[in-house]
């Protein structure tokens, strides 16, 4: 029996099957698998599977403590692109010590396969909570927001550009504390060869403008991102669409962004502008500093408190009304706390 890396349902599984072979969960379809011991961690479900490797839950036997492990396809570890990037999130991530960063707990390869030992953040991820819920609460969107800017601020004062800010790579761990993975396409800020790349290395629905021109790229293409992740979280939609990818990456440079509070009226006008300015099309036009972005994000989170606080009071007194109408004389309401008066 072994336990789902999705459902977290206890699962039957064949004593015939191999190490890490896996099988479908009978409650959920996510594949489920024979665990197996490498080195001092032994794999015991799969959290998530991609084109590259699979990252298992695992259990870490000299420390006893849950991990994650991500492992390479054995197919890729023989690729120079792909194990090149593997490193450069080991080494990336590694450097960095932030809260809202995931620890590297080490490195190393079994039998010329490459894996990494994580921190463990297997409770959500935010793609998955905007998939959900259609909609992440203004108040979280503003707490991610302020945690992974501090996060991305980090990574800067050690010269990195993260390159890749999306809802997935926003993972939380069994608090829902936020989570910033995947360095993998990280690269020191002042490279000045990184503005004659070829390639665009982002996800087109959160791809800065000056990517898409081949200008010079430095922080506030990350900040974009992560104001345009921000916007999909609390509005539920991307900030661009087209048919094609084409269509989307030239949207980010030509088409004016809609204001978050125009697709969603009660979104709170500090909130809209400081999303709005992070995702401005010249750099220029964006927060200066993490700092910046950090100050509006913390400042729009604090009226938005003080508007739910003053807010409270009448809600409370509509459903007291409510219930006055509602019960016979003399009776109490069938409501807890009613006794607190």
């Amino acid at each position: 029996m072994v336990e789902c890396g999705s459902c977290r349902a206890k699962v039957f599984i064949s004593g015939d099957l191999k190490p890490l072979e896996s099988v479908p969960c009978t409650r959920c379809g996510h594949p489920v698998c024979m665990p197996q011991q490498l080195r001092q961690f032994e794999l015991r479900s799969i959290i998530a599977s991609g084109g590259m490797g699979t990252v298992y839950r695992a259990f870490d036997l000299m420390l006893c403590r849950m991990v994650a492990v991500k492992m390479l396809k054995k197919e890729m570890a023989g690729d120079e692109e792909v194990l090149a990037s593997f490193y450069r999130e080991a080494r990336a991530t590694a450097a960095l010590n932030h809260t809202n960063i995931i620890h590297i707990y080490t490195f190393d390869e079994v039998e010329g396969q490459p894996y990494l030992a994580m921190e463990l953040a297997d409770h959500d991820s935010l793609d998955k909570w905007i998939e959900r819920d259609g909609r992440v609460p203004e108040l979280n969107v503003l707490d991610i927001g302020i945690k992974v800017a501090s996060a991305l601020d980090t990574a800067l004062k050690h010269n990195l550009l993260h390159r890749d800010i999306k809802p997935a790579n926003i993972l939380f761990n069994e608090d829902m504390e936020p989570k910033l993975v995947d360095f993998g396409l990280a690269r020191v800020a002042a490279e000045e060869e990184a503005q004659y790349e070829s390639t665009i290395w982002a996800t087109p629905y959160y791809v800065a403008p000056e990517k898409v021109r081949r200008e010079t790229e430095d922080f506030q293409s990350d900040m974009y991102s992560l104001a345009g992740t921000l916007y999909h979280a609390i509005t539920g939609r991307v900030p661009f669409d087209a048919p094609t990818v084409e269509e989307l990456i030239l949207a980010h440079v030509n088409t004016p962004l809609t204001p978050p509070n125009e697709a969603v009226p009660d979104i709170t006008p500090p909130t809209n502008d400081a999303i709005v300015q992070a995702m401005a099309k010249r750099p220029a036009d964006r927060f200066r500093t993490y700092d910046h972005f950090i100050m509006a994000l913390t400042a729009a989170r604090s009226q938005l408190l003080v508007q739910q606080y003053n807010l409270a009071p009448e809600e409370e007194a509509a459903e007291d009304q409510a219930d006055s109408e509602e019960s016979p004389p003399g009776s109490a309401p069938d409501k807890p706390g009613w006794w607190r008066r």
